[in-house]
Parts: C-alpha cells; sequence; structure tokens
C-alpha cells in the first residue's frame, strides 16, 4: 500500500528554488517516499518533531502520519553548518 506525500507550501516554494540536477534527485526520493518513507539515510531529528531524509547535500524534513499513510514533507533545505 503507498503513502501519500504531501508537501506544505515552504517546501514547495523551496523545491522550488532547488537547481534542475539537485530537483531531479530529490523529485526521485519523494517518489520512493510514497513506496516506503522510512528507506534511504532516513533519521529521526533530535530534539526536534520528525525525520530528515538526505539526498546528496540536500535534506528533506518530513513527519508520518501513520493513520492516514501521509507523508508531510515541512521543508527542503540545503545541508549547511546552520541546518539543524
Amino acid at each position: 500500500m503507498e503513502w501519500t506525500v504531501l508537501l506544505a507550501g515552504p517546501a514547495r516554494k523551496s523545491l522550488d528554488r532547488v537547481p534542475t540536477a539537485d530537483r531531479k534527485r530529490v523529485l526521485a526520493a519523494l517518489d520512493e517516499m510514497q513506496q516506503d518513507p522510512f528507506r534511504g539515510d532516513v533519521r529521526k531529528l533530535q530534539g526536534l518533531p520528525g525525520l530528515r531524509r538526505r539526498v546528496g547535500n540536500w535534506r528533506i524534513f518530513f513527519e508520518i502520519v501513520a493513520e492516514r499513510r501521509q507523508v508531510v514533507v515541512t521543508a527542503v533545505e540545503r545541508r549547511t553548518s546552520t541546518t539543524y
């Protein structure tokens, strides 16, 4: 059974600013998350709600709504020294 991936407004805006080559990789990761949101380099955030998935230098921050089988992507950010 598939999961529904929902992009919050800020995540959609930041995804539009991702360079084309990297955007393809991030979109591919989002497609994979429809099958299994825990596959790949996924970690629980320490001290914060939610999880993150690493895609190269980019991070997909998301929360799981298990009852509805939804993945809510809250942000897509480039990894820098101030990301976390």
